[in-house]
């Protein structure tokens, strides 16, 4: 395939802020944006978004570049950092980086009649769980009383990505009418003033389901100590109750239980479940590799645009599997319509996907799963 054109425009996200949108060939692409983000996490663009827009819109090298595979992104990457002068590739942007590849992707899979999973791998024949953020809390809340944990999350547990979203679309709605709440934070999760214990009992009833917390400890630590409503914990204290928490609820899932830096921490806590980090990690190998070392987690968030570039995302995907570490792959607060996170999941192999529960956003990702699911069986 060869690309005949390419332009990038300003589309805004489901929080109404900017984010970048590129076609190839006529293919679309574009790229969310996270609330909650990491220190190590790679910028979203290079200089700013009006940079990385003049500068692809004016990229006429790339009409020079055969693509037939996957991993010609290679080529694309090569190309990226010698013309704009780059030590990494990542340097270009995430943002930009991710919709440029992805949409490259896309007209690949429209130009070879096949599903986009299927041009990064079509040996992969995996369906992720669904991972839905149902009670919002932390720095995705609007409401001035919220609870301090970030997201509260329920894990379906039945056999099909249908039967699942249905069964995550119908505990939404009754969870509405429990909280007696209409508001919801920008992910579709309802707001609530209850307290954590609270939220973690009404969702310890329901049926077919496990429970999640993305904890997101770094939005509470401030001077070496974790600052809830009405107590502060130092770091044995927060390990405690983490555990505690794991042990009380059978919780299967726990995100960013400690704040970044401590991958020893993370460490104490109890793996029989899932022990994920996100902003520990960001989707970089580095870090990646130091929290498997210390083994500070058995499970990680793959946030393609926390990177940017999909062949690095592949690895590192690749690179869990090998050292058994479950792989989430995840939107962000800030999202778009674009449903191929759902494609992405399939072709590296995530054993879930993130990706909320409620809102168009949200929903345009899980039917494309079940899309995806059909064209399997």
């Amino acid at each position: 395939m060869l690309i005949k054109e390419i332009s990038a425009r300003k589309i805004k996200d489901s929080r109404s802020e900017y984010t970048i949108e590129v076609s190839i060939n006529g293919c679309k692409s574009s790229s969310p944006s996270g609330k909650s983000t990491g220190k190590y996490e790679t910028p979203c663009y290079h200089k700013s978004l009006d940079w990385n827009l003049k500068s692809i819109n004016n990229f006429k090298e790339l009409k020079e570049i055969e693509i037939n595979s996957f991993e010609d992104l290679k080529k694309v990457e090569s190309l990226i950092k010698k013309k704009f002068k780059l030590k990494k590739v990542n340097s270009f942007g995430a943002n930009a980086l991710f919709a440029l590849e992805s949409a490259i992707l896309k007209a690949l899979a429209k130009n070879s009649k096949k599903e986009l999973w299927e041009v990064v791998n079509n040996k992969s024949k995996k369906i992720p769980v669904p991972v839905g953020n149902i009670i919002g809390g932390g720095l995705h809340s609007h409401n001035e009383d919220h609870p301090v944990f970030q997201e509260f999350l329920i894990i379906p547990q039945l056999k099909s990505a249908k039967r699942n979203f249905h069964l995550m679309q119908m505990i939404h709605k009754e969870l509405g009418f429990i909280f007696k709440t209409k508001k919801v934070n920008d992910e579709g999760a309802w707001q609530t003033d209850a307290d954590e214990i609270s939220i973690l009992t009404v969702l310890s009833r329901l049926k077919n389901i496990k429970i999640g917390l993305d904890v997101a400890a770094n939005s509470f630590y401030c001077e070496k100590k974790y600052e809830y409503k009405n107590k502060i914990l130092d770091r044995n204290s927060q390990i405690f109750f983490m555990n505690n928490l794991i042990k009380d609820f059978n919780i299967l899932y726990l995100e960013d239980p400690l704040q970044e830096e401590d991958f020893s921490g993370f460490s104490k806590i109890n793996k029989k479940n899932l022990i994920v980090g996100d902003d520990l990690t960001v989707t970089h190998i580095d870090r990646v590799k130091r929290a498997i070392k210390n083994n500070s987690i058995n499970a990680m968030i793959v946030k393609p645009n926390q990177n940017g570039s999909l062949i690095q995302v592949k690895e590192i995907c690749d690179f869990c599997k090998v050292n058994k570490i479950k792989i989430i792959v995840s939107h962000r607060s800030g999202e778009t319509m674009d449903s191929a996170l759902a494609d992405f999941a399939v072709a590296f192999g995530a054993d879930y996907i993130k990706c909320g529960i409620s809102t168009k956003w949200r929903e345009s990702k899980l039917k494309r799963l079940v899309e995806i699911e059909n064209k399997i069986k």
